[in-house]
């Protein structure tokens, strides 16, 4: 089905971007086998730093001319082996193409490269008054990966998820042909939008090579609340009557205390208060610190007053920072206090998140089996970790197929979906066609050879 690369093919791309940027065998870091979690592993047969449009257009000509498999890969931080090679073949890593291009202020829009990390283009906004609204956990991640996988993030309960914010693409479609898909204007209703194709795509229909985006001016006031429950069920169920309140918090995030000590242990700073089971915490920001104040008044009110157990106001930067760092490392803690993990990145309605999270602990409970979770309570997305601990590796594998195979279903059964944020890759796969059906899953294939006939553009994921 796919060729393998040769002498002939690794000479040429090396005089498309340079010997050094060209690595093969022992040269390539084993880490470029998986991605973050790691239970997807595979070694590319070479590795390829691209540092342009063109180049990716020339490496791309090459490969579908040979019908060599390329997968496209940038700062490694998914979580479910969407950028590992499972059929060899080409890696390209796009951590070169890096660069801010534009700003223009008057449209409030930015372009930007997509090895461009996160957290640098959230800086660069703000360095001019300006926010970039997207906010995934991993601050590390490249923009090309955040809108390969529509990444949503702590703030999407106010703002919206990352394809709210792509005006533009510039890509290589895998035939190695250079597309601008749509344009930087507001509005657009001219035919389909193979622009909002392409977000959340995985790196199966296109290469992102350049995303213009939009911002939005940088709200002058924020302050956070921190606010402890007796159960979750509690927790959750303040959720919606915030929302009746008319106030919309900028986030709001759900976790146990269990989960707060982790993060305690791994970063080793102490958290405000741990001594309840649940909490709550959640951001409200605006143009003016009156309306914000006001705001959070009226929340710490409602909570206290439907069994809230205190309020703790976060309004330094000092203690936003020590607070929002403390969840922000809530998936490395976790992944540090046992021996391997996988996640259940699952989205229920609002109104269901604890009832998902209570059959997880009834699943703890039957397979005697650590499973802590966090996640948006705003959205409804849930990120649930399976703990191996001493497991051995055959009732591991096989607590691992069960207890995500009841997941997913429970998840389902509540109306939620297979994926809120991190996408499917080549881990969930299985768990999408499911929950589809064939229907569903023959129209996504059909996209996808439209897009790519021979199939060599990270083949064996999603639908594949």
């Amino acid at each position: 089905m796919y060729n393998k690369v040769t002498d002939e093919d690794i000479k040429y791309f090396k005089e498309v971007v340079g010997d050094q940027y060209v690595l093969t065998g022992d040269e390539i870091n084993p880490d470029y086998a998986h991605d973050e979690l790691g239970g997807v592993e595979k070694m590319p047969e070479v590795l390829i730093r691209v540092n342009s449009t063109e180049e990716v257009s020339s490496v791309m000509k090459h490969a579908w001319k040979r019908s060599i498999p390329v997968t496209v890969r940038g700062s490694g931080t998914g979580l479910v082996g969407a950028a590992v090679p499972v059929y060899g073949g080409i890696l390209m890593e796009t951590t070169r193409m890096n660069r801010i291009l534009e700003l223009d202020e008057e449209n409030l829009i930015v372009k930007v490269q997509p090895g461009v990390l996160l957290m640098e283009l959230s800086a660069f906004a703000e360095e001019n008054d300006f926010m970039y609204p997207p906010d995934p956990g991993e601050k590390s991640a490249t923009i090309g990966g955040n809108i390969s996988t529509n990444a949503g993030g702590m703030r999407a309960v106010k703002y919206g998820v990352t394809r709210d914010y792509v005006r533009a693409l510039k890509v290589v479609m895998p035939n190695g042909e250079i597309l601008d898909l749509s344009s930087r204007v507001a509005k657009n209703s001219s035919g389909y939008s193979l622009k909002d194709l392409a977000i959340g795509s995985e790196g199966t229909l296109c290469i992102i090579c350049e995303a213009t985006l939009k911002l939005i001016p940088l709200p002058k006031a924020s302050l956070s609340l921190l606010v402890p429950f007796k159960d979750m069920k509690s927790a959750i169920e303040a959720v919606p009557k915030i929302f009746k309140s008319k106030v919309t918090p900028t986030a709001i995030e759900y976790m146990s205390r269990d989960t707060i000590l982790f993060s305690e242990s791994y970063l080793g700073k102490k958290f405000p208060d741990t001594k309840n089971d649940a909490y709550i915490l959640l951001t409200i920001d605006g143009n003016s610190e009156e309306i914000v104040e006001k705001e959070a008044t009226l929340v710490a009110d409602l909570c206290l007053d439907i069994g809230a157990l205190d309020v703790y106001i976060v309004d330094t930067e000092e203690r936003k920072k020590a607070v929002w760092s403390a969840r922000g490392a809530f998936l490395e803690a976790i992944k540090a206090s046992t021996t391997e993990m996988d996640e259940c990145d699952v989205v229920v309605p609002v109104n269901k998140v604890d009832s998902f999270i209570k059959y997880t602990h009834q699943l703890a409970e039957e397979h005697n089996i650590r499973i802590p979770s966090f996640g948006h309570a705003g959205d409804g997305n849930l990120h649930v970790y399976i703990c191996r601990d001493q497991l051995d590796k055959d009732i591991w594998e096989e607590t691992l197929r069960v207890c995500f195979d009841k997941m997913y279903q429970k998840a389902e059964e509540l109306g939620g979906l297979v994926s809120g944020e991190h996408g499917i890759g080549y881990a969930k796969k299985d768990y999408l066609r499911k929950q589809y059906g064939p229907t569903h899953i023959m129209i996504m294939q059909g996209i996808k050879k439209a897009f790519d006939e021979k199939n060599i553009l990270n083949p064996g994921k999603i639908c594949m």
